[in-house]
């Protein structure tokens, strides 16, 4: 019986030590992780003396919960304004994307058409053109349409993904077709398969794409520095430049600002976390 527990009983600590080497490890990338937002809090409610001493502590020497409201208050940044607009323009840029892009993804994947591998090609081609080459024509166009310092200017240049149509392309060529065949079956033309069969079913792809949208259309800064000319159109990450130039520098506020910018992106991803890795998952981006 001795012999016959021993390995049994080796197998076990070893199980037990593997599992105890993966939380050390998970907690400290979880701590490395943290530090930036601890950082961000840590400065946010220190004093310019605390962030730039050059003896560092923990905590700051005091808690200075008054730079929020000084943040708000201050005439030169308009940040509950820039709050806003960032916040309609990423909704916007995301509704508008997961429905242009969807539509285009079941069109590619579903409507029987000639040249449907063609065009889902070329869109795929447009994801090789660099920003850059595109930036000054489509600002030129903005322009001439008189959309700078707008939200349309902000908005509707972004509004299709060639990244989403190929997310939604793939996840549309594994969605089960006996679903749709029933629909056709009971008298459904293609579009209202998709708004009564497709969309109801295909949460999680559409849950990972308006993330990965959201956050990139609120963080964007280049095109919205560009087009937002004036104070009423610009976003958070054009606020936030404005606190450290060559002229100025306010650093506290910049923290503080950056950890208020940061809390809607963490409100969504905790909201939808769940959805993102099963939406890529079954979206076959790996086939």
């Amino acid at each position: 019986m001795k012999s016959a527990q021993g390995p049994r009983g080796n197998e076990d600590a070893l199980v037990r030590a593997g599992r105890a080497l993966r939380l050390v490890l998970l907690i400290a990338l979880a701590a490395l992780f943290l530090i930036p937002f601890y950082l961000l809090l840590r400065n946010g409610l220190a004093t310019e003396q605390d962030i730039t001493s050059a003896d560092w502590t923990f905590f700051p020497s005091e808690l200075k919960w008054s730079n929020l409201r000084e943040l708000f208050d201050d005439p030169a940044v308009p940040m509950a304004h820039a709050l806003l607009n960032s916040t309609l323009i990423a909704v916007a840029t995301t509704l508008g994307t997961l429905l242009l892009a969807s539509l285009a993804g079941y069109g590619l994947a579903r409507i029987p058409y000639r040249f449907a591998n063609t065009v889902f090609y070329a869109i795929l081609g447009t994801l090789m053109v660099p920003a850059a080459v595109t930036f000054v024509p489509t600002f030129v166009l903005v322009s001439s349409l008189g959309w700078v310092s707008s939200l349309r200017g902000l908005i509707v240049p972004t509004l299709f993904s060639a990244f989403a149509c190929f997310v939604f392309r793939q996840y549309f060529l594994g969605f089960p077709k006996e679903l749709e065949d029933a629909a056709h079956i009971d008298g459904l033309g293609h579009w209202r398969t998709y708004w009564r069969i497709v969309v109801p079913n295909s949460r999680p792809v559409f849950a990972a794409v308006g993330t990965i949208v959201f956050i990139g259309a609120w963080n964007a800064f280049l095109w919205p520095l560009v087009i937002g000319q004036d104070k009423d159109a610009w976003t958070v990450q054009v606020a936030l430049s404005t606190f450290l130039t060559s002229q100025t520098v306010n650093i506290h506020e910049l923290f503080v600002a950056a950890a208020v910018s940061i809390v809607p992106l963490l409100l969504v991803f905790v909201l939808l976390q769940r959805y993102i890795v099963a939406g890529v998952e079954r979206s076959g981006i790996d086939d």
